[in-house]
């Protein structure tokens, strides 16, 4: 048994852990290769984040995918390569919305060389992954596109915030489903589409991601909180200080409505405060990292990591379903 690919996933079959880290090596290569450029700054820009490591979750859902059907047709590392390309992109123009100094352990791109650095290196990564995809085809021109577009949905509803007398909880969770759940989705729609599995199984495969991409985006929420910085690769409570409403804070803010409780109230008028101060930032994170909101925050994560499993129950029994079922579990103990 090894351990390949994000949170540790163990890969108890010999042949599929060889080909996956044969695959997940190969799209490592490719990642390098389209972030090269003749301009030195710009290849030094753009491989910031790939040389910075991440969980390359992604792709390894691409490859999970695609043992449903052909898992060595041509199409399959590159595809893996455009998700990651894409998923990199959308950190860089995070990272300037978010002002985040810290990304995947190591200096932002932005805070290392300024909003506009950031923003077109993003554009560059986004115009290097449609490059590639150009030769998957049209259908998976399609599929891209329409996942970009739910992206970029998903980041404006976010910054556009609820419409009057929406909860606020069903619109955060749409945004997630288009910012972070559209392209998880699509890693498993491509992995099984460019293997030639049965459409019925893409369309398993890609429900299957969009619900875990949800679990996914929830755990990152509850780590935003809950973890140090060694574990989550970038400054606690970013969100918070940032006002970005993740679901902790609005499980709260639904608890201190309906209950009224006067600790519950008194924490939601410091989040309404100013926590660009670090003594009211890190009393906020303290006295959320106790409250009841985390744990509900966790529940739902597990709703999702779960709804995510059951997807996967009309798929044949293979190690590749196995290793799609312990991603599930994987997710929720990234929460835990």
């Amino acid at each position: 048994m090894t351990v390949v690919g994000p949170f540790g996933l163990s890969v108890r079959d010999k042949a599929l852990e060889t080909d996956v880290q044969a695959a997940l090596a190969a799209v490592e290569a490719g990642l390098l290769e389209a972030t090269k450029s003749e301009v030195p700054f710009i290849t030094e820009a753009a491989q910031h984040l790939v040389r910075a490591g991440g969980k390359r979750f992604r792709p390894l859902l691409v490859m999970l995918a695609s043992r449903f059907g052909d898992p060595y047709a041509p199409g399959i590392v590159p595809s893996a390569v455009v998700v990651e390309l894409t998923h990199l992109a959308t950190l860089y123009h995070d990272d300037v919305m978010d002002e985040a100094d810290v990304r995947r352990g190591v200096e932002s791109s932005n805070a290392r060389w300024g909003n506009s650095v950031a923003v077109l290196t993003g554009d560059f990564l986004f115009a290097r992954a449609s490059h590639i995809l150009a030769d998957l085809g049209p259908q998976a021109v399609r599929v891209q596109a329409e996942a970009f577009e739910r992206l970029v949905t998903g980041q404006i509803l976010e910054t556009a915030g609820p419409r009057d007398g929406r909860d606020p909880v069903e619109h955060y969770l749409d945004v997630i489903a288009g910012k972070t759940g559209s392209l998880i989705a699509v890693s498993g729609r491509f992995g099984a589409m460019m293997s030639g599995a049965d459409e019925s199984v893409v369309d398993i495969l890609t429900q299957y991601g969009e619900r875990l991409g949800t679990a996914f985006q929830l755990a990152d929420d509850v780590l935003d909180i809950a973890s140090d910085s060694h574990e989550s690769g970038k400054t606690p409570g970013t969100d918070l200080r940032e006002g970005i409403p993740t679901l902790p804070v609005l499980r709260l803010r639904e608890m201190a409505a309906q209950g009224g409780d006067p600790e519950d109230l008194a924490l939601v008028r410091l989040l309404d405060g100013d926590l660009t101060d670090d003594v009211r930032h890190a009393d906020a994170l303290a006295r959320l990292r106790v409250h009841p909101a985390l744990e509900q925050a966790r529940r739902d994560t597990v709703r999702y990591a779960e709804e995510a499993r059951a997807t996967l129950a009309p798929l044949p029994d293979c190690s590749a379903k196995s290793a799609l079922v312990e991603l599930c579990d994987a997710v929720v103990h990234r929460a835990g």
